[in-house]
């Protein structure tokens, strides 16, 4: 930890449309194509950089969640691009199906996590990677499993999150990756509070961010980033089978080796979702000040929040967030997978 005490940011519930952005861009690509196909080939643009011992880090969710990305999509991915590859993952801050590594194990089979090896990186112990010009820490504690693997495909279900507003792949490598005891404290609780939730808003939103750049400096450069924007609930798949209904219509997968754009990216479709179908995300960013996620990362130089959109349906036409999503009804429609007891089974 930094010994003095910093101030954070703010304006976590302002947008900034693109238009208002400035400095470098990077290239994101996109596809509506919600399939295995459409994953793999989405992957495929952005897969050069993995080399080595080969780490997927997704949520792999609570009992039964019904928002998590679909089982059958990761097999297909890992059984045809990765069959090396492990799944990684942590064990909880809070008490719930993967607090512990022997109920995070259950939890995994329950889910259908079986089908390739999952690494619950903490089991055997934490360890400290440097956080370079971050404010709140100098260091950030990370299960030391991680620590084993070369190369970090950080695949993302993109949904909403209670305290960060969205949870997208800054969510998934900053909370996901800290262990469960000593990191995820780190970020989530002042020093000597009751609370284990004291720490919110945009001071939530810098620590997760300086969380992740811990572990995307130590992977880079064979790290890059896919964000699965279906099933997108208010909630985060740590609420699993309690998550809060899904009222965002789907979107498509965007993939991009710059963490900051391919988040700004999922951000910019979903205040772009014509009908006002991107209504309850928007809400629930700006409510929790989630956007300070990304001018923060941008802040530590994390990436780019301007972007080239490249639709690969399309024949790689650039386009704008606007143009990507103009044929998206509001009115979200479940599909065949998830259908666990949850409050989004399917009839």
């Amino acid at each position: 930890m930094c010994e003095h005490r910093p101030v954070p940011g703010s304006d976590g519930n302002k947008y900034v449309p693109m238009s208002e952005r400035s400095g470098g861009s990077s290239v994101v690509f996109f596809t509506r194509d919600l399939s295995e196909e459409g994953l793999k080939k989405i992957y495929d643009r952005v897969s050069s950089v993995l080399t080595g011992r080969v780490a997927i880090k997704l949520h792999t969710g609570e009992a039964e969640g019904p928002n998590i990305i679909p089982r059958p999509w990761v097999k297909e991915l890992i059984t045809s691009r990765l069959p090396e590859a492990t799944i990684i993952e942590t064990n909880t801050y809070y008490r719930g199906s993967r607090y512990t590594t022997e109920d995070h194990r259950r939890t995994l089979e329950i889910n259908g996590w079986t089908f390739c090896p999952v690494d619950i990186t903490d089991a055997e112990g934490v360890a400290a990677l440097p956080v370079r010009g971050g404010k709140w820490f100098s260091e950030m504690h990370v299960g030391k499993g991680m620590l084993d693997y070369d190369s970090l495909l950080v695949l993302t279900h993109f949904k909403g999150h209670t305290m960060g507003g969205f949870g997208g792949s800054n969510k998934n490598i900053g909370i996901g990756c800290a262990d469960g005891r000593i990191g995820k404290k780190e970020i989530h609780t002042h020093e000597g509070s009751d609370n284990m939730w004291s720490i919110a808003q945009e001071e939530l939103m810098e620590r997760m961010s300086e969380s992740t750049k811990a572990t995307v400096d130590h992977f880079a450069p064979h790290i890059c980033f896919i964000n699965v924007m279906r099933n997108m609930s208010v909630s985060c798949d740590c609420e699993g089978a309690e998550a809060e209904p899904v009222a965002t219509p789907d979107v498509g997968i965007v993939a991009s080796l710059d963490i900051l754009a391919a988040d700004s990216a999922c951000v910019d479709l979903i205040y772009n979702l014509p009908d006002g179908g991107g209504k309850h995300m928007i809400e629930r960013m700006e409510t929790r000040r989630g956007l300070r996620q990304l001018t923060y990362m941008k802040e530590l130089g994390m990436g780019c929040d301007r972007y080239t959109l490249v639709d690969i349906d399309n024949g790689d036409a650039v386009v704008t967030a606007a143009e990507a999503v103009k044929d998206v009804t509001p009115e979200w429609k479940p599909d065949s997978y998830n259908t666990f007891p949850g409050r989004n089974k399917l009839a």
